[in-house]
C-alpha cells in the first residue's frame, strides 16, 4: 500500500527553464507576464504551483534546438519572488546522480519550496538501465523521508503502463504527472488501474495549448511521439488539427477534451490536479483556453 500523503489539490503551470543567453531579467519579465494573463483571464490567484522540468539533451531531431538552460533551482530562485503564494513542483533526472548527489539536491531543492518532484530517467537516445546514477524507481523509496510527495511520469498510451506505472506506486509513488493529453485514453486506463490495485495516487492531468506554430514547428508532436504506436498517432493528428483551427475552434475542442477526461476520472477515488502547459510560451489565447476548462472543473473548487 502506498504511504500516507496529503494530495496537492492544485492547478500548476509549467514553465520551463529558459536558455542561459536570455540573461536573468527574462525569468522576472516572465513571472509578470504570468500575472498579467491570470488577472486579465479572471484565474488570478487560483495558480497554486509552478511546475518546472529538468532539461536534458535528448534526440538530435528536437525540433527546437537544444541550448544551455538555467538550472531549474536558479530559475525557482529568480520566478519565486516575483510570483507570491505559488510553490514549485519539478522533475528531477536521477539517473546521471549517485544516491549522496540526488539527496543533497532533493534536499536542496525541498528546502526552495518545492512541494512534488517527479523523478525521471534517461532521454529517450539511451536505454532504462544506462547512466552511472540512481533509477528513478529506486528513487523513489530511497528518498520517501526526504520528499514527501514523489512523482513519476505516466504515459497512458504507452504499452504495458499498467504495470509499469502499478511498480512505481508499489516503490513509493505518491502522484503520477500524466504525458500531454489529447485523447481521453487516461480515462480506460484509471478505470483499469482502479480495478486492478488498492493504489491511489494523485493524478496531475496534463493538459498543453497548441498555438499555430505547431504547424511549422512541430514540438509537441514531437514531444509526445511513439513511434508505431496508434493511439498516439491519433494524438498527433488531433494535435495538427487543433494547430490549424481559429482561436474559437481550437477552445471548443479543448474544452470538450477536458470534459471527457474530467468526467471519467472524477469519481474513481484518485486526488486530482490540473497541469497547464504552453509549449511555445505563455499568451492570451493560452489563458483564455486554460480559463474556460477551469471553469468547468477545477481541484481548487471542488468542495464549495
Amino acid at each position: 500500500m502506498w504511504s500516507k500523503f496529503v494530495p496537492l489539490n492544485t492547478i500548476a503551470l509549467e514553465l520551463v527553464p529558459p536558455n542561459l543567453e536570455r540573461g536573468v531579467h527574462y525569468p522576472v519579465e516572465e513571472a509578470r507576464k504570468v500575472l498579467a494573463l491570470a488577472a486579465e483571464t479572471g484565474i488570478d490567484g487560483r495558480i497554486g504551483h509552478v511546475m518546472i522540468p529538468g532539461m536534458i539533451d535528448e534526440d538530435d531531431d528536437r525540433p527546437i534546438e537544444m541550448k544551455p538552460r538555467m538550472d531549474v533551482l536558479d530559475y525557482w530562485n529568480i520566478l519565486r519572488p516575483e510570483l507570491p503564494g505559488m510553490r514549485g513542483l519539478c522533475t528531477q533526472v536521477t539517473s546521471f546522480l549517485d544516491e549522496a548527489a540526488l539527496g543533497r539536491r532533493l534536499t536542496d531543492l525541498s528546502g526552495a519550496g518545492f512541494d512534488g518532484i517527479a523523478f525521471v530517467g534517461v532521454p529517450r537516445t539511451m536505454k532504462d538501465g544506462e547512466g552511472e546514477g540512481v533509477a528513478p524507481t529506486d528513487a523513489l523509496s530511497i528518498y520517501e523521508k526526504l520528499v514527501p510527495n514523489r512523482g513519476a511520469i505516466l504515459i497512458p498510451t504507452r504499452d504495458g503502463e499498467q504495470g509499469r506505472f502499478n511498480f512505481k506506486c508499489e516503490r513509493g509513488a505518491t502522484y503520477g504527472m500524466t504525458q500531454l493529453l489529447y485523447s481521453d485514453t487516461i480515462v480506460g486506463f484509471l478505470k483499469e488501474f482502479a480495478k486492478t490495485t488498492d493504489h491511489r495516487p494523485e493524478i496531475l492531468l496534463s493538459f498543453g495549448f497548441v498555438p499555430k506554430m505547431e504547424t511549422k514547428v512541430g514540438l509537441i508532436n514531437w514531444l509526445i511521439q511513439d513511434p508505431g504506436n496508434q493511439a498516439v498517432a491519433a494524438e498527433q493528428e488531433f494535435v495538427s488539427q487543433l494547430a490549424e483551427r481559429d482561436p474559437e475552434d481550437k477552445r471548443k475542442l479543448m474544452l470538450d477534451l477536458y470534459k471527457r477526461v474530467i468526467d471519467g476520472v472524477a469519481d474513481l477515488g484518485f486526488p486530482l490536479s490540473i497541469h497547464f502547459e504552453a509549449a511555445y510560451g505563455v499568451s492570451k489565447p493560452a489563458f483564455t483556453t486554460f480559463a474556460e476548462m477551469l471553469a468547468y472543473w477545477s481541484p481548487d473548487r471542488v468542495n464549495q
